[in-house]
């Protein structure tokens, strides 16, 4: 009795090696699912197509291409059927998307909102062009959620030979998905309202427990709860860390964190790109992995054309699946969501995905990142001085 969203969905077929697992129970009888890549999308349009009462969306990129046209054709029948639709775009994120995509949506009835926006004269509260709402979140009527790192758009839909980018998301179904629901009214209400930025923070920490899920919903303030929540996640490792990061140029503490956890006998696995979209990025990323390395971790860089996912496993019991890169940007600057869910079954289907994962990547080796030329050296060294400014 798992609803529509947990339905499966078929996956390219060079991608069939993995298969996705059955969803979990998690204590109040919620099912979780895990998904990967394009079928994620494929879930949340069929998800949208059976939607009786609401449908609410929040996504940094909506783009006008092939897959944005299908959700908003999709969020229009809909919404010509008596649901309320509720749609939060960003900005920044949508720059280039086609304004008669949104306008087509509002014909339909949809009610639209377009976070901070960039032109000046299109803010009805103040302009805030530096903090973008990077978070992805599709709700269904009063039960069905969905979550991850995935934006509207081909690449992540993986449609084109080039265009097969690497995400997660998760599919919640039952009570558990409520505070979902609770994240994203706070949202809507900022974004409808103004005030502080403030007023989008929801965070949901229920009692740790197998078959537990929390959210955090955070927003960029000088006392940001992402960051200590972070590194309290890495200091309570005991066994493992697996960290699959699209963006990984955390901030001095947290790699003084990640190294402790190394030297204390945490098995330190990380997942990092090999090609990217933001190459000062990657370099200052890379600018840490001997560090790393010399700590004890393993660090693999994926082969594929694009790294997206963002998510964490903790000794095998807790994964945080979200929108959250570790760069400064997520945490100083952005509204990020993600969802920490205490279960050793969903954390052991996680891990099966990264350990797949590292199948199809390149294993760095210490000795031979040690005789990098100078040049790479020098180009590390100098843009991880300037990441807090990337």
């Amino acid at each position: 009795m798992v609803a529509s969203m947990m339905e499966s969905v078929p996956l390219p077929a060079e991608q069939r090696q993995w298969s996705a697992p059955e969803p979990v129970e998690l204590a109040d009888g919620s099912h979780l699912r895990i998904y990967k890549d394009g079928a994620a999308l494929n879930a949340a349009l069929h998800a949208i197509s059976q939607a009786k009462r609401l449908i609410a969306l929040e996504v940094y990129i909506f783009r006008s291409d092939q897959t944005g046209r299908a959700f908003a054709d999709a969020l229009c029948q809909r919404s010509r059927h008596g649901v309320k639709v509720f749609v939060i775009y960003d900005s920044f994120g949508s720059f280039d998307t086609r304004a008669d995509l949104f306008e087509q949506m509002r014909s339909a009835g949809v009610r639209v909102v377009e976070f901070h926006p960039m032109l000046p004269w299109n803010c009805h509260h103040a302009w805030r062009p530096a903090n973008r709402n990077h978070r992805k979140l599709l709700l269904i009527d009063d039960n069905i959620a969905g979550m991850g790192g995935l934006n509207i758009g081909d690449e992540y839909a993986g449609k084109g030979a080039d265009l097969r980018w690497r995400d997660n998301a998760i599919a919640v179904v039952g009570p558990s998905s409520r505070p979902l629901f609770h994240a994203f009214a706070h949202t809507w209400h900022y974004c409808r309202h103004g005030g502080r930025i403030r007023q989008a923070q929801y965070i949901h920490q229920p009692t740790p427990q197998d078959g537990a899920l929390g959210v955090m919903a955070s927003v960029p303030t000088t006392n940001s709860r992402l960051r200590p929540w972070l590194y309290g996640i890495v200091r309570q490792a005991r066994w493992s860390i697996d960290l699959s990061m699209a963006y990984f140029a955390p901030d001095d503490a947290l790699i003084r964190e990640l190294c402790l956890a190394g030297q204390r006998g945490v098995r330190l696995r990380l997942l990092l790109p090999g090609r990217t979209d933001h190459a000062l990025l990657r370099a200052a990323g890379r600018s840490f992995y001997e560090t790393l390395m010399n700590a004890g971790a393993e660090i693999y860089e994926w082969n594929g054309e694009m790294l997206h996912a963002k998510t964490m496993v903790i000794d095998r019991q807790i994964s945080i699946v979200g929108s959250a890169n570790l760069d400064h940007r997520s945490i100083e600057y952005n509204l990020e969501l993600s969802t920490i869910i205490h279960s050793q079954p969903f954390a052991g289907h996680l891990t099966d995905l990264f350990e797949f994962d590292t199948t199809l990547s390149t294993a760095i080796s210490l000795e031979t990142w040690r005789y990098r030329p100078i040049r790479d050296r020098f180009v590390q060294w100098a843009v991880s001085r300037a990441r807090y400014w990337l």
